[in-house]
């Protein structure tokens, strides 16, 4: 019947099929069919079985994975038992990122559609009321079942999350907002409705709905969407997605237009931050340096395994004693620093001496006996530094200052930068190196008052907890002697000895006094830790990080929170602290070479250690002491004894290896590179020719001659250079030495070598020679004006006697250049003759 039907439908309706009579008595005869219910589709939402997830984090997507297809399967079955309209499930097609499930099924029904669905939707609803709900993520639940108006879009893109407030858009002309209300009302309370608004050509019209619920949302959104409303224009279709509360760049946006606000809040946030946070950190961290908290040597656990394994299984041999003849030197200078290290400090201690002299180790040892928590920074090691980024982070691990973020530097100048641009002036992010500096010291001066405090706190219980436990004998033989005294003066009177007890009480109370006072005085001394500034002032090392090191020791020693101890090879680099130190003087400690019997004491009993036994001679002693007293050549002589050389091979090879280094620092190894020095070869050559027939010449007399002339930086310069070393008298100095004592060996073999004697001494007599002719010229050219005023006849006897006078003055003196000129000339041509022989 069915194709039969079909057949006959596709016929036009105006013709008309005629049946044989037969078939029409037949038809006739038999009942009319049954007319058959046509199936249809349809589908409902069932929201809460799953989390609506909030953003791409949400782990709770990770646990619904698991058990997605059981609370599926829960559901299928629990739908099947409806029966109206002959329901059939389909699919179970789960949402999870709106947390419902779309339900497919089909179903059979006469009945208008519209009505046969809401029966269907009021079945599904009343089955899981009536079974105690469904299974969901949380547990057995009566969720919301509505039924699909549109076609629903299940998309997982993960950057759409979902929100409470929906962009419905029209794919046709606009929806009035009474028909959005009355379409998107049943899903909750909406708090906002806005209107479309106009918007750029080729984009379609939306407008915004605002539910107050997230829950209202996400059911509208996928049982609306795609459904079409018709309109007086016509159907339009409604497409809907989620839009975030804040539209996207809101704070980009509001942060670009109002910098001036934005930038010094950020700024002052981050300070804060700075202040609050890391500051606090940094000072522990400088502490915990000075108290060593991190160092393992110290842990009690360490002490007490070194003790019973290693110190059980090896024996530490004991050092033969030193003879003290060889630190006699260095006597003085020890006395100096234990005066200094005994009393609360006013001004900082500055150690001066040639390099090699021992500065360091006799600090050490001050140290050591001291037992007091030090701080050393080495200046030398930071004038490595090839950045300013490097310099402030070497000085950081020096100190202990942790942590330092060096690299943000460079971004903040960047953020600087910026600034300028957005509101005119800088943000005061960045700093200059001087200021990370300062913050840098600051930091650790507080630390160092802070552990100054903790220090006096750890003395004072010591000495109150070795007071606690003096033996009570004390007491109670102070006691009976009190008594015994009592009853051998009961023959006095009353008075008497009324009077003598307040005096004897009166007594106790003054020494006691004194004694509190000497012992608090003393703990505040031994509780302030010692800052060691070495090699102050030395090669290469920034000017900015000097000044603000001298600032800081003054500040430590006038607040007496530390004692400073600043060591520098030359007196001159104190200059910087005494300019720190206005109203107090500095304590100098200098430190000079030992002597000649001190020098070869300290070489036997150095080798007598090492273990080479060395029987010097008359001429081997005679060449230790050409190395003079410099610990740094003495440790070179012994090192090379130690190899096998003997005595006379290892001076004369440190001699020779002294030579080199002397022509190349003092002339350069060309003339190109000789202009780069801060003084003229014609300087060097003349002091080297002098200190090498003495082992000390006359400052001011080498100054005022040529080639200096007055000038005293090209002497300062070859000071500094530690070419040669200049004594002062009273802060004025007075005669010039070598730089090192084996320099006057040095300086006398360069001077003796023929060929570089002959090339220094022509080129020292070549500037002789123009000078002279310099002043010859003038000469004669004064003569021949004076010549010229002579030939107009000057009438006054007493001008004729002036140019007789001038004249004889400058014939004199053009005789005395002439007679320099020949000389200087005779002398070079006897030195091209040697230097032509030796070439030969």
């Amino acid at each position: 019947m069915i194709m039969l039907r079909r057949a006959l439908g596709s016929f036009p309706r105006r013709h008309t099929i005629r049946l044989a009579s037969s078939h029409r008595e037949s038809w006739n005869s038999t009942e009319a069919p049954e007319v058959p219910v046509p199936e249809r589709e349809g589908r409902v939402f069932v929201d809460t079985v799953f989390p609506v997830l909030l953003g791409k984090l949400d782990f709770r997507r990770y646990l619904v994975e698991s058990r997605k297809n059981t609370l599926l399967t829960s559901l299928k079955e629990r739908f099947k038992n409806v029966k109206t309209h002959d329901l059939q499930i389909l699919s179970v097609d789960s949402h999870l990122k709106d947390g419902g499930v779309f339900v497919h099924f089909k179903y059979k029904a006469t009945e208008e559609e519209e009505q046969a669905l809401k029966s269907i939707e009021e079945s599904l609803r009343k089955e899981a009321r009536d079974n105690g709900g469904i299974a969901t993520w949380l547990g057995p639940r009566i969720p919301n079942i509505w039924l699909v108006r549109g076609s629903p879009w299940t998309e997982d893109i993960i950057g759409r999350s979902a929100s409470g407030i929906l962009k419905v858009s029209f794919e046709g002309p606009d929806v009035p907002e009474e028909t959005l209300y009355r379409v998107f009302r049943p899903y909750g309370r909406i708090e906002e409705l806005t209107h479309a608004t106009p918007v750029p050509a080729g984009t379609q019209r939306f407008s915004m709905i605002h539910f107050n619920r997230l829950g209202s949302a996400t059911v509208a959104r996928n049982v609306i969407y795609g459904m079409e409303v018709p309109t007086s224009g016509g159907p339009t279709r409604l497409r809907i997605s989620y839009t975030s509360p804040i539209e996207a760049h809101v704070v980009r946006d509001w942060i670009t237009n109002h910098p001036k606000i934005f930038l010094p809040v950020l700024f002052f946030l981050i300070g804060t931050l700075t202040y609050t946070i890391f500051d606090p950190i940094r000072v522990l961290m400088v502490e915990a340096k000075l108290l060593d908290w991190f160092d393992l040597k110290e842990f009690k656990i360490y002490k007490w395994l070194r003790a019973n394994t290693l110190e059980r299984l090896y024996s530490k041999s004991e050092s033969l004693p030193a003879d003290k003849q060889i630190w006699k030197e260095r006597e003085d200078a020890e006395r100096g620093i234990q005066a200094y290290l005994s009393d609360l400090p006013s001004t900082v201690t500055f150690v001066h001496g040639p390099q090699g002299s021992g500065k360091s180790t006799m600090i050490a040892s001050a140290l050591k006996s001291a037992e007091r928590k030090s701080l050393i920074i080495d200046c030398r090691e930071l004038s490595k530094a090839s950045s300013d980024a490097q310099l402030v982070a070497g000085l950081a691990k020096q100190t202990g200052y942790w942590p330092i973020f060096s690299f943000l530097n460079s971004m903040n100048n960047l953020i600087d930068l910026a600034s300028v641009g957005l509101i005119g002036q800088k943000a005061g992010l960045s700093r200059s190196v001087d200021e990370q500096l300062q913050q840098i010291l600051d930091t650790v001066a507080l630390a160092l008052r802070n552990v100054s405090e903790k220090q006096h706190k750890d003395i004072a219980k010591k000495i109150q907890t070795r007071e606690h436990d003096k033996p009570a004998e004390q007491s109670d033989k102070a006691e009976r002697s009190r008594n015994e005294g009592s009853q051998n003066e009961k023959g006095n009177t009353p008075d008497i000895d009324q009077k003598r007890a307040q005096e004897s009480q009166t007594s106790s109370t003054k020494t006691r006094k004194k004694k509190e006072k000497d012992v608090t005085e003393i703990q505040a001394v031994e509780a302030l830790p010692i800052v060691v500034i070495r090699n102050f002032a030395g090669k290469a090392v920034r000017e900015d990080l000097l000044n603000g090191l001298a600032q800081w020791a003054a500040k430590l020693a006038e607040n007496q929170i530390a004692h400073v101890i600043v060591i520098s090879d030359n007196r001159e680099n104190s200059k910087k602290l005494a300019k720190a130190l206005q109203s107090k003087p500095l304590n100098f400690v200098a430190l000079y070479d030992a002597d000649e019997a001190s020098a070869l004491a300290f070489v036997q009993e150095k080798l007598h250690e090492a273990d080479v036994n060395v029987t010097m001679s008359r001429e081997e002693k005679t060449y230790v002491q050409r190395l003079g007293g410099r610990s740094v050549d003495l440790e070179s002589l012994i090192n090379k004894v130690r190899t096998g050389m003997d005595v006379k091979e290892a001076v004369e090879d440190i001699i020779s290896r002294g030579v080199g280094e002397l022509r190349k620092n003092a002339f350069g190894d060309d003339a190109e590179d000789a202009k780069n020095l801060p003084w003229t070869r014609g300087q060097a050559w003349t002091l080297l020719d002098l200190l090498s027939k003495n082992s000390e010449v006359p400052y001011h007399q080498v100054l005022v001659d040529y080639p200096f002339k007055g000038d005293e930086a090209p002497l300062r310069s070859m000071e500094h250079a530690e070419l040669i070393t200049i004594a002062t008298h009273d802060g004025r100095p007075t005669v010039i030495r070598p730089g090192k004592p084996v320099y006057r060996w040095v300086f006398e073999r360069l001077v003796n070598d023929p060929i570089f004697r002959a090339t220094q001494e022509i080129e020292f007599n070549n500037r002789l020679v123009s000078i002279a002719e310099t002043t010859i010229q003038s000469s004669e050219e004064e003569l021949l004006k004076l010549a010229e005023i002579a030939k107009r006849g000057s009438s006054s006897w007493l001008s004729g006697d002036a140019l007789s006078k001038r004249s004889h003055y400058l014939m004199n003196k053009m005789m005395e250049s002439e007679r320099k000129l020949e000389s200087l000339e005779k002398k070079n041509t006897e030195l091209k003759k040697t230097l032509s022989k030796f070439s030969t």
